[in-house]
């Protein structure tokens, strides 16, 4: 599997980030070590977790997926091999939520413990903390940084302008700032108005932004949980309207065309885009992963590209120009 660096550090990661939100908790223990295996062997080093996953499970209490990849990474000897990216902000039991300096310090211990490692690769606030000053916030962020026990730094579900704010503070003071900035991102475009809840959707401002400051973009939920090919599943109401309906006609059309399937036509698509987004993959079987991983393989036409682009956009499928 191919390696990119994370924004301009020199952490290289492979060009799939693996989702483990329900690693060792809806997926046992014995079958997460297998997937974690599988991905490992196709290439991948980059693991997704978070320090609540996956408390919203009936009988978890939070922890599960950083305890269940730490003890397989301590089996299997693999640490220096993997990048681990963890997050803190949302509550769980023992824990308030929040971003003020004594949760961010005491939630950055609890994971390393979890985990079983000296270090967190990246380590991201998870959601907005409006409460606490963003100078304390990166300041706390910063010393943990400084003391060896975080590489790098990111953002996951704060809007475009608390990002900038809190980059703008940090380099203002010397400060660690934000380099990679993961939000919820798919192909279909949420409907105007749609609510994702404390969850945010990746937009071209923040697309726009982060290329100007070379930040690495992450996308999760790319695939919808499966909702674009299983005819047991609806799409998200968010994304409910005639847009999605041209734009899911244009994803067969290329799908088809390029001979492989939509979820790898998806995965294509935004590592080809520009600025590309990291996907962050995750499935319950091997072959789930492997079809993503083959992703990586196909190679979308310019003229192809553009079709995804503009699909459901009258305007610019038309060359529309708009008058001075």
């Amino acid at each position: 599997m191919r390696r990119q660096q994370l924004s301009q550090s020199n952490i290289e990661v492979s060009a799939l980030a693996l989702g483990t939100d329900l690693i060792g908790s809806k997926i046992e223990r014995g079958r997460s070590f297998a997937l974690l295996d599988f991905y490992h062997e196709l290439g991948g080093n980059f693991l997704d977790t978070g320090n609540f996953y996956a408390s919203w499970i009936p009988g978890c209490q939070g922890g599960e997926s950083e305890t269940t990849i730490g003890l397989w990474m301590k089996e299997r000897r693999n640490r220096d091999k993997m990048v681990i990216s963890t997050k803190l902000a949302f509550d769980y039991p023992g824990s308030p939520g929040g971003l003020c300096a004594g949760e961010i310090e005491r939630e950055c211990e609890m994971s390393l413990k979890r985990l079983q490692t000296d270090r967190l690769d990246l380590y991201q606030a998870h959601r907005d903390d409006r409460s606490v000053p963003i100078e304390e916030t990166m300041e706390a962020f910063h010393r943990l940084v400084k003391a060896g026990k975080v590489r790098i730094l990111g953002a996951s579900n704060l809007p475009l302008w608390r990002i900038s704010e809190a980059n703008v503070i940090a380099r203002g003071k010397a400060w660690t700032p934000y380099s990679v900035i993961e939000q919820r991102y798919t192909y279909l475009r949420p409907r105007h108005g749609a609510d994702f809840g404390p969850q945010i959707f990746l937009s071209d401002d923040l697309k726009d932004y982060a290329s100007y400051y070379g930040l690495t973009l992450m996308g999760y939920s790319v695939l919808l949980r499966g909702a674009y090919i299983r005819a047991d599943l609806h799409l998200p109401v968010q994304f409910a309207g005639p847009d999605s309906v041209e734009r899911l006609r244009t994803l067969s059309e290329v799908s088809l065309e390029a001979g492989c399937t939509l979820a790898q036509t998806i995965i294509a698509w935004m590592l080809q885009s520009k600025p590309a987004v990291l996907p962050i993959i995750a499935g319950s079987q091997e072959n789930q992963l492997k079809e993503n991983s083959d992703a990586l393989n196909v190679t979308l036409t310019e003229a192809q590209m553009q079709r995804l682009n503009t699909a459901g956009n009258p305007t610019l499928n038309q060359g529309w120009i708009q008058p001075k």
